[in-house]
């Protein structure tokens, strides 16, 4: 007999019906998947051949189309037979109920581009502001290398991700806003370190909230995220040096006015954790 090259599938489907391999080929899923479904009764294929093999009706390939959407917006497949098998949901119910499911899933998506986006933009600018206005912004102290250095090193963490969506949409007139806030608030540290105020108390905290305030203006900072900057600020000699340029002992008393607080709210400062 001549090859034609034809592929003759051994189980032709009978009147309305598909078999395995063509339900599958027209869904877009592997015939194993088609199984492990039949196996575990999510997708059972309601008909037969003439020669007693099973194909899928109209209905079933529907059925698999419902599954399809509700895999794909998140459903786990124990959740999704539960909601096709529901008596009281028809099939309007359960298409209403996946448009929803997809219109707050693009929504989401969309947002997500979005944050990406503005991400990218970030990468590619950084603050937004050359290396002379970050000096002229941030005094002479400040290295525009800094910002390199600090991406090298938390670049990974959600906390950069919101810095750098932050940052991206900052103008310089922002970064000063910004500075002139970070300065009155280094003043009145300093101020109250002098005059001997102590940590846990009224004004203390007030203080304590205002710098976790400043930090939050960057990223989202917790009590327990401030502790640990309290503990960094008293021990890395960076920081130490930073604060302690603004009147000497700030860091450690800073560290403790930090502490002081985030008990205040619940939050163990030896043992605080970084979210």
């Amino acid at each position: 007999m001549r090859d034609t090259g034809l592929v003759i599938d051994p189980a032709p489907p009978g009147p309305g019906g598909l078999t395995v391999g063509r339900a599958a080929a027209l869904v877009g899923v592997s015939v194993k998947t088609l199984h492990h479904w039949d196996g575990i009764g999510l997708v059972r294929p309601s008909g037969r051949t003439w020669a007693g093999y099973r194909v899928y009706s109209a209905d079933d390939v529907a059925r698999i189309h419902r599954v399809l959407v509700y895999r794909e917006i998140g459903f786990p497949l124990a959740e999704i037979g539960r909601i096709l098998d529901d008596p009281r949901t028809d099939a309007q119910d359960h298409l209403r109920r996946q448009r929803e499911e997809l219109v707050e899933r693009i929504e989401r998506l969309q947002r997500m581009v979005g944050s990406v986006d503005r991400m990218m933009a970030a990468s590619k600018v950084g603050m937004r502001l050359t290396a002379e206005e970050q000096v002229e912004i941030f005094g002479d102290h400040w290295q525009p290398s800094w910002v390199e250095d600090a991406e090298e090193k938390w670049g990974e963490s959600p906390q950069w991700a919101q810095y750098a969506e932050r940052a991206a949409e900052r103008t310089p007139e922002d970064w000063k806003e910004l500075v002139a806030t970070a300065d009155e608030l280094h003043d009145d540290l300093a101020a109250a370190c002098q005059a001997g105020v102590a940590p846990g108390s009224d004004a203390a905290n007030v203080l304590a909230e205002r710098h976790r305030a400043m930090q939050s203006e960057y990223f989202d900072c917790t009590h327990s995220m401030h502790a640990c900057l309290g503990r960094t600020f008293a021990t890395d000699p960076g920081f130490r040096s930073y604060y302690d340029g603004f009147t000497p002992g700030l860091a450690c008393w800073l560290r403790a006015v930090i502490f002081a607080n985030a008990e205040a709210h619940g939050i163990d400062p030896e043992t605080a954790v970084w979210e």
